[in-house]
């Protein structure tokens, strides 16, 4: 069954010619038919394109082309522009909005001759932790098809965990990217700010956004991130730091490495007992591998979900401006006026929770209340980034756990906006301090959904974080197990 295969699985039989490029993909596709009915990962497919490419990695491959991920399919978050194919960002005001370009991580990732074969299905404009925002269908977690898959890159995650792609790229704005790894049994990896481009990310948040890989393995997912990172002129927050082969890091043990605990996480409100016993567990396992593990403190973690959602609201509703029915997107037709299509244009194509945080942010930055939300949101923001700083200077990475909670039931927290946000309460952190985090499978609760151990690390020192999430995973096997989906 090729569809199972992980990406560097699939890499050997290529260039042995025991399976083509044509047949990987074919069979990727037919996995996609069988069971994205029931799943529902996928926005839109391109098995036409899906299928040329394939042809085309054929002929790379029988050239002699060394490149490591030529004919491997992936499937890319909704989010990202992708030239003639159209990019909805999970909402109504852009359903039939078809770029004229590419984004940067997609052109590389066309470079390394990946074959894409859709877009997945998305909380609107990234904006939710369970998937159930988009406005277009419901993806649910292959381990549990009434569960929640995570979000907001869920319908990226659930491909993967269900095989309908071999790797696939999401956006992290506050945990985007690792809790629906975490949630789905995969590994996700937020990589620093600055890291990789984001030209062609359609913005929610610009100074928390950060596109990452998700894979079945963490070997996997290093070969998609250094395909996908690297300076980018087109992004002036894009950094100019070397890329690193991650790969090579991973023969190297934990001998030494000192890994702090943050006190501040082991009293959350809401942690499920099953998740800390797990996240207890691999600290156990962490140091029976040699490395140390020591507590930190991160004494403005209390602060860090209220200042999160004073920020990334605030700067949506500087981003969200642009679709006004003007330039391009969903325009109301029955409007009598300029102000009218406005008001009718926003209210018909975004949903409530896109409306919600575009009043947040709005009323955050207007007069007179500036300084007291935005402004002090901001300076919380500094005060995180200083924690973050001291306690890398007594340890190399920080381990925490993903979520408060395995996947939860459908519809059981899409009423409680608050309780929705507080799921993000150990990922948004890394996007406030900008620093890097992956997400490794740990363990699986006792009703079998998978849970996720957080490794963030220092600015640009994702190969350690890929050193010791790879020197884990070998020393467990959660990672080889597969969702009950038939």
């Amino acid at each position: 069954m090729p569809h199972r295969l992980t990406i560097h699985q699939a890499q050997g039989l290529l260039r042995e010619k025991k399976i083509s490029a044509v047949e990987l993909t074919q069979a990727v596709l037919d996995r996609i038919r069988k069971v994205d009915e029931r799943v529902g990962a996928y926005i839109t497919l391109c098995e036409a394109s899906a299928l040329e490419q394939a042809r085309k990695a054929d002929r790379r491959i029988a050239s002699g082309d060394p490149s490591p991920l030529a004919g491997i399919p992936v499937a890319v978050k909704d989010i990202l522009c992708t030239r003639g194919i159209r990019t909805t960002c999970g909402s109504r005001i852009l359903e039939n909005f078809i770029p004229p370009y590419d984004a940067t991580v997609i052109q590389r990732l066309e470079a390394a001759g990946v074959v894409i074969v859709g877009k997945t299905n998305m909380d609107e404009f990234a904006m939710g932790s369970s998937n159930e925002y988009s406005a277009f269908k419901l993806t649910r977690n292959p381990w549990d098809l009434s569960r929640i898959p995570g979000g907001s890159s869920g319908g990226s995650a659930a491909a993967v965990a269900a095989d309908m792609c071999l790797g696939a790229i999401g956006s992290d704005t506050g945990g985007s990217v690792r809790q629906p790894a975490s949630h789905c049994g995969v590994v996700g990896m937020k990589p620093t700010y600055g890291r990789v481009s984001r030209f062609g990310l359609v913005a929610f948040a610009s100074s928390l956004d950060q596109v990452g890989p998700l894979a079945k393995c963490v070997y996997d997912n290093a070969l998609l991130m250094k395909v996908i990172a690297g300076h980018d002129p087109k992004d002036s927050t894009s950094a100019p730091e070397p890329v690193p082969d991650y790969i090579q890091a991973f023969g190297k043990g934990l001998d030494g490495v000192t890994v702090g605990v943050p006190v501040e996480y082991r009293s959350m409100v809401g942690m499920d007992p099953e998740v800390s016993e797990a996240v207890s567990t691999a600290m156990e396992t962490m140091e029976r591998m040699g490395a140390r593990c020591v507590e930190v403190s991160l004494p403005h973690t209390p602060y860090a979900v209220a200042a999160y959602y004073v920020i990334a609201p605030s700067e949506a509703s500087s981003n969200l401006a642009r679709y006004d029915g003007v330039k391009y997107g969903f325009r109301d037709p029955e409007a009598g006026d300029l102000a009218g299509m406005y008001r009718r244009t926003r209210s018909k194509g975004f949903g409530p929770e896109v409306q919600r945080r575009i009043i947040i942010g709005t009323y955050c930055l207007s007069a007179g209340y500036y300084d007291a939300y935005y402004r002090k949101a901001s300076q919380v923001r500094s005060l995180i980034v200083r924690d973050f700083k001291e306690a890398f200077e007594s340890c190399r990475l920080l381990l925490s756990p993903v979520a408060p909670t395995p996947a939860f039931p459908i519809g059981e927290k899409v009423e409680d906006p608050l309780t929705m946000y507080l799921s993000d309460v150990f990922t948004l952190s890394a996007n406030l301090a900008g620093i890097p985090g992956i997400s490794v499978p740990c363990g699986f609760s006792g009703q079998g959904l998978p849970i996720g151990l957080q490794i963030m690390g220092n600015h640009f020192d994702e190969a350690m974080l890929y050193r010791a999430a790879h020197q884990f995973e070998q020393a467990t096997d959660y990672h080889l197990k597969k969702p009950p989906l038939q």
